[in-house]
């Protein structure tokens, strides 16, 4: 078989009818000396594909492929790739596919607060190419933004952690999670379960927060110490007080989260991370008084550096997310994302048999 000059996706033709893609044949973005062409194994969903599927940040150029959780095998190496990857190599991708590389952000550590930034699907390179995601049959991406897959994660379990895992660890490790910290994750859904499996893992006292009692269970199962269902104990920032040091919120709305008490339950020094990015419409109110010896905060992604970090912690613990698969296609897709917009999903979807809808 000849290597393909085109690149096949289920693609978005119309945010309006979002739910209603359709396999498509794109180009794929010109080859550079330090790039890897992979084979799309499994890709699972995050909550960003909704929103930029649906048009929630902004409208998209067409064809839209999303998914930014990917898992495959490298089937070309540019000439000046020198990370040590070999053709057939299993490895992932997540949210992030450039920087520059070359300021003290990516120096340091910080690819994802480069100035250029791409993130995996719907943004323009600098020569005007805009990404495609990981609904297809290949990706295309700088060596750099590649990290391998131990033997001992299956595939589909891998490819949550790629954008969702490492979401979550990237403020959870940046701001002091580990033993003898009492850590808070507020939002038990898609994010919030990787979270409490990595803050436990990481050697945090952890507390599930969530405003019912309806998954206790499963809190406890992922290896919460304690859970808070705040609607059932409406005094709970009171019976809490003084008592985390880190917060983590992973709920998929800020609207619900009173910022006005919230800090009450903060040990002075603490810190409150949300790694929500809602609507863009949704305003956050906050009381200056609120941030009296506590700090607030937005986190983006994580670095590589971050991901090999999860990767390994991943492997080590036998940490796994909790999936469910679909087989990728247009019905797959659209049963994935009407899914999601129920709530109806515990807690990951991972595309299946990309070999099955795209062929070899």
């Amino acid at each position: 078989m000849s290597y393909p000059e085109k690149f096949q996706g289920i693609a978005v033709l119309d945010h309006k009818d979002y739910k209603h893609p359709k396999k498509v044949s794109f180009d794929p973005k010109p080859f550079h000396p330090s790039d890897v062409d992979i084979r799309i194994l499994n890709c699972s969903v995050c909550g960003s594909d909704c929103h930029s599927a649906q048009g929630n940040w902004g409208m998209k150029p067409k064809p839209h492929v999303v998914g930014h959780e990917v898992i495959g095998l490298v089937t070309k190496l540019g000439p000046n790739c020198t990370s040590g990857l070999k053709l057939g190599d299993r490895v992932g991708v997540g949210a992030q596919v450039f920087s520059c590389l070359e300021c003290n952000r990516c120096k340091s550590n910080n690819e994802p607060y480069c100035n250029k930034f791409v993130t995996t699907y719907g943004q323009a390179y600098e020569d005007g190419y805009v990404s495609q995601g990981g609904y297809a049959s290949h990706i295309r991406v700088h060596e750099h933004f590649v990290v391998p897959i131990p033997e001992n994660i299956p595939s589909e379990l891998a490819a949550p952690w790629m954008c969702g895992g490492l979401t979550v660890y990237s403020p959870l490790i940046r701001n002091g999670c580990g033993p003898n910290k009492k850590v808070a994750i507020l939002g038990l859904g898609g994010l919030g379960h990787m979270a409490l499996q990595i803050a436990k893992g990481l050697g945090a006292e952890v507390y599930a927060i969530s405003r019912t009692s309806a998954k206790k269970e499963d809190a406890q199962k992922l290896g919460a110490d304690h859970f808070i269902a705040t609607k059932e104990e409406p005094n709970w920032t009171e019976k809490y007080y003084d008592t985390f040091d880190l917060i983590l919120i992973c709920a998929g709305s800020l609207t619900d989260v009173d910022f006005t008490t919230l800090p009450n339950v903060m040990k002075v020094g603490g810190a409150i991370r949300s790694v929500s990015i809602p609507d863009e419409s949704q305003m956050l109110t906050l009381q200056p008084f609120g941030l009296v010896g506590v700090s607030i905060g937005n986190s983006c992604l994580g670095s590589m550096e971050e991901l090999k970090q999860l990767i390994k912690l991943v492997s080590e613990k036998d940490l796994k997310p909790w999936i469910e698969t679909i087989p990728i296609s247009e019905k797959g897709v659209q049963e994935a994302f009407e899914k999601m917009e129920r709530g109806d999903v515990r807690y990951r979807i991972t595309f299946v048999d990309f070999d099955k809808e795209f062929g070899n």
